[in-house]
């Protein structure tokens, strides 16, 4: 088993960056995701937890020799449970990869909170565990290897295209701001 693990610092409040985490996909960092589906949710009546369930479609790019070997072709799927505590301020994702699980599974959690030292600023960290299946005991590390580079460099461009997501969000957010309060200006000499 391989362990991957990051945080990073966003300077915009948790509200801002975790409605912009809705508006990620699409994104030209994140060309691979082709769909996303909801497939449930809901909220829960006594502690206004929402939890969604979402299915990705996405497509790899992985070498043809490799998905020849494998049995598979490049579109896979990726199960993602999500629960936004709007009390605590925390929305966390847990997924796993639907596809090929059984030679190999990516468990990752990505949780956005409130910084601690700044309530200013967002908190990310993201964990991911790879392990190998047993019926590619052989060749289990070298997988893992090489699914755990690749998760990384995938992480730093996912991070990077959420950043400009999440910058274009809040110029939209600081435009509505601004458009309701000139529509209150207007009202307010209306009304005099």
């Amino acid at each position: 088993m391989k362990i991957f693990e990051t945080g990073h610092d966003y300077s915009y409040e948790w509200s801002l960056v975790s409605a912009a985490h809705w508006c990620k996909y699409p994104n030209e960092k994140a060309t691979h995701v082709k769909c996303v589906d909801v497939l449930n949710q809901h909220v829960d009546p006594e502690t206004g937890i929402l939890t969604m369930e979402r299915l990705f479609t996405v497509k790899q790019n992985v070498p043809t020799f490799i998905l020849k070997i494998l049995g598979s072709d490049t579109t896979h799927y990726v199960r993602e449970v999500s629960t936004i505590d709007p009390r605590t301020k925390t929305l966390t994702m847990r997924s796993l990869n639907l596809t090929m699980s059984n030679l190999l599974t990516v468990e990752e959690t990505i949780q956005y909170k409130v910084h601690p030292e700044d309530s200013t600023k967002t908190q990310f960290t993201q964990q991911a565990a790879i392990s190998a299946g047993s019926s590619v005991v052989r060749w289990g590390n070298l997988l893992e290897d090489f699914t755990l580079k690749r998760f990384q460099q995938n992480a730093a461009t996912g991070r990077e295209g959420f950043h400009k997501v999440l910058e274009r969000f809040v110029v939209m957010a600081e435009a509505g701001h601004q458009q309701q309060q000139k529509a209150v200006r207007s009202d307010g000499q209306n009304n005099n």
